[in-house]
């Protein structure tokens, strides 16, 4: 009988070839096989998120919390949401900065069913998230935490909460004068980051929106620089969330394997009706999207 292992290197092999059905299928197999399995779990959730699937993927992707590598789980003197009527709600941040802004769209749309929102957040978004009229804790290392009526991840919001909020619910309301470009990712992000080539050409239709670059010591001040721009370039990055929250006309240039909030094919983003996106044809190049970001820009 197969083991978990050899039913998503199966899945990983089908959807290089192109045979994503079949992926689907060969992870479906394999939780027959072994029901609950995380990591099978969570990978079918993102598949499933890739194509849209939301209803049935959501809950698959809490499994991400069991994953050999995943974050342990806080010791609070308060339960987890469930997703219950409750009063006060302690919201704990996960994952990479963009993730953070992008799951935020669910706060307002709790804060109007008359939850209070504690919401702990790394030292770059405090700031930023204070426009959510909500209390704002910063979280480095061990944090100290109100109590409330029950706590979640940002990230469970979408299963917790319902729907999915399109809405800019970021400030983005300005004079509109000029391009800003962020070409590149982290220091990890190696595939999110433009060859220094491509990027000179991109920066001859606009300005750096790069914190090395304008001195901005959080994302607050980088929004703020963004709203007198008529448009935001970016790499798959933090700022491309931050732009679509707030409703900015973005273009975010893509790997060839995008991650799965970005779907699999076309220009258009589910989370961000402001955004267009331009994808890698070739795994590693980006000269068929330069080409193509650049006669945009002309055309403009």
């Amino acid at each position: 009988m197969p083991d978990a292992r050899e039913y998503g290197t199966l899945a990983q092999r089908l959807v290089r070839q192109g045979r994503v059905a079949d992926a689907e299928a060969a992870l479906r197999a394999g939780l027959e096989t072994i029901p609950n399995h995380p990591i099978l779990s969570y990978a079918l959730a993102t598949m499933l998120l890739r194509r849209g699937a939301f209803d049935e993927a959501w809950p698959l992707y809490e499994y991400r919390w069991a994953l050999p590598n995943g974050p342990a789980q806080p010791s609070l003197s308060f339960p987890r949401w469930d997703g219950r009527e409750v009063s006060s709600l302690v919201v704990l941040p996960e994952q990479g900065l963009g993730d953070q802004i992008m799951f935020a769209r669910y706060i307002p749309q709790l804060q109007r069913q008359g939850i209070r929102i504690t919401l702990a957040s790394p030292p770059e978004l405090v700031s930023l998230f204070a426009a959510f009229d909500a209390e704002t804790v910063t979280v480095m290392g061990a944090a100290s935490l109100p109590r409330r009526d029950a706590w979640c991840f940002i990230g469970s919001l979408p299963l917790l909460a319902g729907g999915l909020p399109r809405a800019a619910y970021l400030d983005g309301t300005g004079e509109g004068n000029g391009i800003g470009m962020m070409l590149e990712g982290g220091p990890r992000a190696l595939d999110r980051t433009l060859p220094s080539s491509i990027a000179e050409i991109l920066l001859e239709f606009g300005i750096s929106v790069h914190p090395r670059v304008t001195g901005s010591r959080d994302f607050a001040e980088t929004a703020r620089l963004m709203r007198d721009l008529d448009l935001v370039v970016t790499v798959d990055t933090s700022v491309a969330h931050l732009a679509g929250a707030m409703g900015k006309p973005t273009w975010i240039l893509l790997p060839y394997s995008a991650d799965w909030r970005w779907g699999r094919h076309g220009e258009v983003s589910r989370w961000y009706p402001s955004a267009r996106l331009f994808r890698q044809h070739i795994p590693g190049k980006w000269d068929d999207v330069a080409s193509e970001v650049t006669a945009s820009l002309q055309a403009l």
